[in-house]
């Protein structure tokens, strides 16, 4: 089956693209540039760096430009996906959601509307084990952006590591944040893994923090052979 990803440049997105690619033909990447950074629907931080993701994968990407309007962007997330079955022949759509009702059903209504499948490979995933599997199968992670209490300005930029994942898993326990930022506490970028041809070096960045919310802003990087 053909196939087009919702993709972000986060974990969720590239992990469901390898999922995807498992399996099926994946023929195209799919990004919503949003110009709301608290977009209910589009993750934000450093999207305008998945064209570079997707040269290091190999896949063609579709971008499309959204005001982040709420439920206005639908629209834009529609026209984007049937402008990848057009353009690709894509016989179904996969996102990265893991409980975000809202985000999954909005999606699959899409679909629906356009007889296009929707697949959700990481619905009702178990969060750290979860974390643990990227680390197992060779991803590279980052978090770049933090929206929630107890998170500093020293995640901003921090790899997922084994003790990162621990530590995640503490403040789950402790304060009920999701150890993968599914309630929107965090963001993250991907720079290597096993679908990636080439990896993605940061050259430069800088960071803006406010009352438990900062994101790290990537100004300069590059695609490195491996």
């Amino acid at each position: 089956m053909k196939l087009g990803v919702l993709f972000s440049g986060g974990k969720d997105s590239v992990f469901a693209t390898y999922r995807a690619m498992q399996k099926n033909q994946v023929a195209c990447l799919i990004t919503l540039i949003s110009q709301n950074p608290d977009s209910y629907m589009f993750h934000t931080p450093n999207i305008h760096r998945t064209n570079l993701q997707a040269e290091a994968v190999g896949i063609p990407l579709l971008c499309r430009p959204t005001l982040g309007e709420k439920e206005k962007e639908l629209e834009d997330l529609a026209a984007a996906i049937k402008g990848a079955r057009d353009e690709y022949g894509i016989q179904g759509v996969v996102t990265g959601a893991i409980e975000s009702v809202y985000q999954a059903v909005r999606t699959q209504r899409i679909c629906q509307a356009l007889d296009l499948w929707c697949f959700n490979p990481l619905w009702q995933i178990n969060q750290v084990d979860y974390l643990r599997q990227l680390l197992l199968e060779g991803f590279q992670v980052i978090i770049t952006g933090v929206f929630a209490y107890p998170f500093d300005d020293s995640w901003l930029g921090e790899e997922l590591t084994a003790e990162c994942i621990c530590r995640l898993e503490e403040l789950w326990k402790k304060y009920k944040v999701s150890p993968s930022g599914e309630g929107g506490e965090l963001e993250t970028m991907v720079l290597d893994g096993p679908i990636f041809q080439k990896r993605l070096e940061i050259l430069r960045s800088s960071k803006s923090y406010c009352n438990y919310r900062g994101r790290l802003f990537i100004e300069e990087m590059r695609l490195v052979d491996k």
